[in-house]
């Protein structure tokens, strides 16, 4: 299983458990990913590590203070 973290800006958009598909967007240098629909996005991530599987599983849903994250576990392996 690979684990990716997601910024959420509103809390209650996603719980633990609650299956999710994500939407990849590409950058010059680096994918990123985006939960349908619009609910939070990932960091950038490099092409090497990109992500081949499009859905996944809500993990945990935290709260800080600089946000609301969402970890999601994917059907792969981990990537370095």
């Amino acid at each position: 299983m690979r684990k990716m973290e997601f910024k959420m800006e509103r809390p209650g958009l996603l719980k633990a458990g609650q299956k999710i598909t994500v939407t990849e967007g590409e950058l010059p240098s680096n994918y990123y990913y985006v939960i349908d629909p619009a609910l939070a996005m990932s960091a950038n991530i490099p092409f090497r590590n990109r992500l081949t599987s499009r859905e996944g599983v809500v993990t945990d849903v935290v709260e800080n203070a600089r946000g609301f994250y969402v970890t999601a576990e994917f059907d792969e392996a981990e990537v370095e």
